[in-house]
């Protein structure tokens, strides 16, 4: 019985562990998902060039936002990173280059978002 303790101490730890390496912390331009395709098309000039006032309209604050990167791939949040981001727009004064930095679990090209915040 011991060693079974033993070893559910261990599973434990790992899981721990497994899930710690998970998280990662992501910076670059935050933009909606309507306007990626041009921002990867087209590099970061496109990207820092995005405006908070089009990040805002109606119409691409429905296909939700995510984060355009130095390397030049766009990453999608969920649900909670998709209103910290709308948060985020709306407190801001900026009208462009939109960077911020995004703490979250990646799960393939999308961010499970626990923490975001713009750059000032």
């Amino acid at each position: 019985m011991n060693h079974f303790y033993k070893s559910l101490m261990l599973t434990a730890v790992f899981a721990a562990f497994a899930s710690f390496a998970s998280a990662a912390e992501i910076q670059g331009v935050l933009m909606d998902k309507a306007c990626s395709t041009k921002a990867v098309q087209g590099g970061q000039a496109v990207a820092d060039a995005h405006t908070r006032q089009c990040a805002l309209a109606p119409a691409c604050q429905k296909t939700g936002y995510g984060v355009y990167t130095s390397d030049g791939k766009y990453l999608t949040f969920d649900d909670a990173g998709n209103q910290k981001a709308l948060a985020a727009l709306k407190a801001s004064k900026k009208t462009d280059n939109m960077k911020v930095d995004v703490i979250g679990d990646m799960d393939g090209d999308s961010i499970k978002v626990s923490s975001l915040k713009l750059a000032k």
